[in-house]
């Protein structure tokens, strides 16, 4: 992990400074271009009792993307539908997200995908099964495999024909676990690498859920991307390699918001692929994510991982927004290892950053707004005395 003369943390393979920085140019040269898109979906692996953080208890995290979604378009506001779930400790990244869009001055495309509940607000109609979560992931049994091909053809001519780079996030609790269970049914060695919501990730829940979803969902030997998808994954993944897909056979550039869920979203695509140029698949590929995500080497291993296995070289970078200055608890607990990533958050603050917004404007910006939320009763209150 090094850090760029441009405040900007990257890792990957065969890293190459003068790449790097002509990588991070044509990042800052596209921000005006950028088609946004917040994924927002449902799996029931999220309701497993201690698997995820995304919501202090099963029925909040039914909510948690929908209030994600609602936060990023709207921000504080005492008009608010879904209050966003009472958290542990932290705050839904979805303060930092919609922050910096505001400062980005961007909109975002909404896509939910197995919500438990219709959303009120504008978004894309791509699912038929709206409402209908993943089944979780220990069945072996996720979604009908037609269900999957079906999300994948429509991100893939949604991004063919859009002509732009494309910028993808998501809100999915119980996302990391299918990401994980992805990863290990291609083979990768990931129990220890892959990372959670929770400030220490639930490696033997994890382990367990996987273990089973794997044993009863009798993959064969040539199985591929829809049908690991099928098996494990969730509507997100499905959506969101289309997407992938689709933008880089126009030759546009990806950036993929967030970490391990973005990683596996890049294998799956890598896998279904049939051709033997990835590294030109890959070169516009980017994944961005947040400081507190790359304080260890995990992520970057498994970005090793990954490149490794399809023999290309692949580009990660991450922001250096962080909150060690500020005074509030929410944020403060970002930096104890809280919350971490999640609606975008990194990506998005580093496009700020690289607009010209100083990396302090924003954290003032988060404050201001993370006292409105309380006033407008979106969160739960701290005590002021243990600020």
């Amino acid at each position: 992990m090094e850090e760029s003369n441009f405040k900007i943390k990257f890792f990957g393979s065969k890293l190459d400074k003068n790449k790097i920085i002509s990588k991070i140019n044509l990042i800052k040269h596209q921000i005006n271009q950028y088609k946004f898109f917040l994924i927002i979906a449902g799996t029931n692996t999220s309701q497993v009792e201690g698997i995820s953080s995304a919501g202090i208890d099963s029925e909040s995290r039914k909510i948690t993307p929908l209030a994600d979604a609602e936060f990023l378009i709207y921000g504080p506001t005492k008009n608010h539908k879904y209050t966003l779930p009472s958290l542990k400790a932290g705050v839904t990244p979805a303060l930092i997200s919609n922050v910096c869009a505001a400062l980005l001055k961007t909109k975002f495309d909404i896509v939910p995908l197995g919500v438990y509940h219709k959303p009120y607000f504008k978004y894309l109609s791509i699912d038929n099964y709206l409402i209908k979560p993943a089944n979780c992931l220990s069945s072996g049994n996720a979604m009908p495999k037609k269900r999957v091909k079906n999300l994948f053809d429509k991100g893939f001519e949604m991004a063919k024909n859009l002509d732009r780079p494309i910028f993808i996030s998501e809100s999915v609790p119980g996302g990391t676990t299918t990401a994980q269970a992805i990863m290990e049914a291609f083979g990768l060695n990931v129990s220890n690498l892959v990372g959670s919501s929770l400030l220490k990730p639930p490696r033997k829940l994890k382990k367990e859920i996987i273990s089973k979803g794997i044993l009863n969902s009798n993959l064969k030997k040539n199985f591929n991307s829809i049908d690991v998808i099928a098996s494990l994954g969730d509507p997100f993944q499905a959506f969101s390699m289309g997407l992938l897909i689709g933008a880089r056979k126009k030759n546009k550039t990806v950036i993929l918001a967030g970490g391990s869920q973005m990683i596996t979203v890049l294998l799956l695509a890598l896998e279904y692929l049939d051709f033997k140029d990835k590294q030109n698949f890959v070169d516009q590929i980017f994944i961005i994510t947040t400081s507190w995500l790359v304080r260890d080497n995990a992520l970057n291993q498994l970005l090793d991982l990954v490149s490794k296995r399809h023999k290309v070289n692949l580009y990660g970078f991450a922001s250096c927004l962080n909150f060690n200055s500020s005074k509030l608890k929410e944020l403060k607990d970002y930096e104890i290892g809280y919350v971490k990533e999640g609606v975008g958050a990194g990506a998005l603050s580093l496009l700020a950053y690289l607009k010209g917004f100083k990396y302090e404007e924003i954290v003032s910006k988060c404050e201001h707004s993370l006292l409105r939320m309380r006033k407008f009763g979106q969160i739960s209150k701290y005590d002021e005395k243990n600020d």
